[in-house]
């Protein structure tokens, strides 16, 4: 057990202002999710593309992440701190638009520019974590500023239950019975339903943008850029235990947001409806927030490799519940799979990142970032599995279960696969 401090005394105020950061991204992701749902009843789309708000919201981080890292290589945090803060209230604030014309592209184009903002932010706060304090505290302190992250995942799921699916009159109604003039009116109060959360975030995030801008932060500009972008990707490549934790951490984003997106279709599939399945959302969140804090505490003693390896393991046990067994205990086997993912995000990026120099770390954090881009892919492709025997989430079996429960196919090979990297890393791979 190590006495070295997580926060030392002199950077505490820094460390609390970027640790402020994480919940506004929680906040965007945990309101999201449920927008899948909402989108394919309200324009009445098919699961793929319901999907595509995903693929926007996820396919920004890759998009953005590297050249995040270019201008903050070049400037300082504070700066890319702000380009992020202002980047994602311009595309919160872009629903507005969107909601009046009614078109399902503004509103993807909203969420694409919102998370170049989050690609910034994310670019930016987790080296600057991992910088404060120790080497050997590292991966715990990104671990403990991870674990307010939740918090505004907690947030974000209650604005989306109270004030958007609750709300939702084309929840309540089959819209195959309707004449397109009520489609209209229903499609039109719906979407200025999904639109308000938006637009509020887009003027908080306004006003965290003022806050940090006339905040003075202990913050240097990095000049020591000896080498360039094409050496130190090359650098990067060669090493085993930062390339193996790119593809680790995509494969973690999408199991992720497989568990969390799906989860309402999982229990619209045994008769559960949207608002309730919320409530078990809620709970897998508030175990993904405990599970945070138990794991900082768990890696004081434990090699984070080591027990990143047996998280997984865990995991792949909930999962093969979720596939196998069909009603109320696998939606209970579906929610606990939150525990195990509280762990991996921080765990893998500090394993990845921590044996870089910071020149490598900057440009090494965008591709940890980029990684987040299997958030994108993987649950396109789920919805696809689930469109196999038509629109429904029970229309056909595939091994002797409904296509929703065999859907999550995907993120139990996702979970073998950072086992693996876990166990390959207890034994200090590098």
């Amino acid at each position: 057990m190590s006495n070295t401090p997580v926060v030392s005394k002199s950077v505490l105020i820094p460390f609390i202002l970027i640790t402020s950061l994480f919940a506004l991204w929680g906040f965007a992701n945990a309101v999201t999710d449920p927008m899948v749902t909402a989108f394919k009843k309200v324009l009445e789309l098919n699961n793929f593309q319901a999907s595509l708000v995903q693929l926007a919201f996820y396919g920004g981080y890759f998009t953005m992440a590297l050249p995040a890292s270019l201008f903050i290589r070049k400037y300082s945090y504070k700066v890319g701190i702000l380009i992020g803060l202002a980047l994602y209230a311009t595309g919160a604030l872009l629903f507005f638009p969107a909601a009046i014309t009614q078109q399902f592209v503004f509103f993807l184009l909203g969420l694409y520019i919102l998370t170049f903002g989050l690609a910034f932010l994310e670019t930016t706060a987790n080296p600057y974590i991992l910088s404060m304090g120790a080497r050997e505290t590292a991966t715990q302190r990104l671990n403990l500023a991870q674990a307010f992250n939740p918090l505004g995942l907690i947030g974000g799921l209650l604005v989306a239950q109270q004030f958007v699916l609750r709300r939702l009159q084309s929840d309540d109604v089959d819209f195959s019975t309707l004449n397109e003039s009520a489609k209209a009116a229903i499609r039109q109060a719906d979407l200025m339903t999904i639109r308000d959360p938006y637009v509020a975030l887009g003027l908080v995030v306004i006003g965290i943008f003022v806050l940090i801008a006339v905040n003075k932060m202990p913050e240097r500009k990095d000049d020591s850029m000896s080498s360039s972008v094409g050496q130190i990707l090359s650098s990067l490549v060669r090493k085993p235990k930062y390339s193996l934790g790119v593809l680790a951490q995509v494969l973690y984003v999408g199991a992720q947001i497989m568990c969390w997106t799906y989860i309402y279709q999982y229990a619209e599939g045994i008769g559960i409806d949207n608002e309730t399945a919320g409530y078990y959302q809620f709970v897998a969140f508030i175990i993904f927030f405990v599970g945070r804090f138990v794991c900082t505490f768990l890696l004081k003693y434990i090699n984070s490799g080591k027990l990143l390896a047996i998280l997984s393991v865990l995991a792949i046990i909930f999962t093969l519940g979720t596939i196998f067994i069909v009603g109320q205990a696998g939606l209970y086997s579906l929610v606990g799979i939150s525990f195990c993912m509280s762990l991996m995000f921080p765990t893998i990026y500090g394993i990845a990142l921590e044996d870089l120099h910071e020149e490598e770390a900057k440009i090494g954090a965008a591709g940890l970032v980029m990684a987040i881009v299997g958030g994108a892919l993987m649950p396109t492709l789920q919805g696809s599995i689930l469109d196999i025997g038509g629109e429904g989430y029970t229309d056909t079996l595939i091994l002797g279960v409904p296509e929703v429960n065999f859907s999550f196919i995907l993120p139990l090979a996702c979970f073998v696969l950072i086992a693996v990297y876990g166990q390959l890393m207890s034994k200090k791979v590098s």
